[in-house]
């Protein structure tokens, strides 16, 4: 009677079970010390998304569905397909957010009608006077008060950042405009070289204001309470300023088109 039938495995095969039950805890225990010590990064990219929608956004339902995409993130990594934990947990989490809000709106219906005056208005200033209005001259010029101004960029800018992921039909998605990375076709990727020496001869052009805003925000990765501390402002300030400088810097966009 063999080890096997005698209900005694034999020494290999013990070992062999051994290591791949310690494999599976390893795994488990990798998966656990980055689930906990990416948990910040949800809150941080929640705190990015909120600022682009209205208040009444339920924030719990967010966190809860970003951290459900660093879990999963965690159980699928595999560190011979991605480079980094941190950059594919990022994009994991944040596609986990958006998922959740899909089917909400999140812009006034009128909100559109406002935006296109606003964009009426700073093109017959630029055609007028031969130079962007800033923020004050955009209010007259559109009829609005201040407020009222910033309000509408709010909701341009916000209005801008669902249709970007698919979320709203008002505008083109920005999945059109550019292309997928790994496309290797030379067309798409010299439309894709276009477009980003476009948007940065754009941000070249910006008012030192808004371009420092526009590089705190996507380049340094700073949510809005962030820059507002580094600005010494107020984190409602910086979401004017940011709404402003996001329209500013589509105007020259459309312009370049």
């Amino acid at each position: 009677m063999n080890a096997e039938t005698s209900g005694t495995l034999p020494a290999k095969t013990l070992r062999a079970k051994a290591t791949e039950a310690y494999a599976s805890q390893s795994q488990k225990t990798h998966e656990e010390e980055r689930i906990l010590a990416h948990l910040p990064m949800v809150r941080h990219i929640v705190n990015k998304i909120a600022g682009h929608l209205s208040r009444n956004v339920d924030f719990d339902d967010l966190i809860s569905a970003g951290t459900v995409g660093l879990v999963k993130a965690a159980r699928a990594f595999d560190p011979g397909r991605h480079a980094e934990f941190s950059t594919y947990a990022y994009i994991r989490i944040q596609g986990a957010v958006i998922d959740e809000l899909r089917g909400r709106s999140f812009v006034p219906v009128d909100a559109s009608r406002a935006i296109r005056k606003v964009r009426e208005a700073h093109q017959m200033f630029l055609s007028v006077n031969g130079r962007t209005p800033d923020d004050e001259e955009l209010a007259a010029q559109a009829g609005m008060t201040p407020a009222k101004l910033y309000k509408t960029l709010e909701d341009a800018r916000r209005q801008h950042f669902l249709s970007i992921h698919g979320l709203s039909d008002n505008e083109p998605s920005l999945d059109n405009l550019l292309p997928a990375d790994e496309d290797d076709s030379p067309e798409p990727q010299a439309e894709r070289h276009e477009l980003l020496e476009r948007l940065t001869r754009a941000i070249q052009e910006l008012p030192d204001r808004d371009r420092t805003l526009i590089l705190l925000y996507y380049d340094r990765d700073l949510t809005m309470k962030e820059i507002a501390e580094t600005l010494e402002v107020t984190e409602s300030r910086v979401s004017q300023m940011h709404a402003s400088a996001l329209f500013r810097l589509s105007m020259k966009l459309r312009s370049a088109l």
